[in-house]
């Protein structure tokens, strides 16, 4: 997916910005760790951290964020939880 990517678009983030991540396992995590230090986006805006549902447990990532300390907000997809995961339209 990283080779769909518009990285310059990178640079151009600012305050007004979120830069959302949405990881399937811990290799996506290390990957989005690495862009974030390499970046250095939390410094120009929000981060956003969400698991994929069904894939990756909500609390290990928070888990691996707290143990790194990451400057990021781990955000769940709450229409999952409140509404059949399946059900379009809501």
């Amino acid at each position: 997916m990283s080779d769909r990517m518009h990285w310059p678009n990178l640079t151009r983030v600012t305050a007004k910005d979120e830069v959302k991540f949405v990881l399937a396992d811990r290799s996506d995590y290390e990957w989005a760790r690495h862009v974030l230090t390499e970046h250095e986006v939390a410094n120009r805006c929000t981060v956003l951290v969400s698991p994929v549902f069904g894939l990756l447990d909500p609390r290990q990532l928070a888990d691996w964020v707290l143990a790194d300390r990451l400057p990021v907000r781990v955000q769940l997809q709450l229409h999952k939880f409140i509404w059949a995961p399946d059900m379009r339209g809501v």
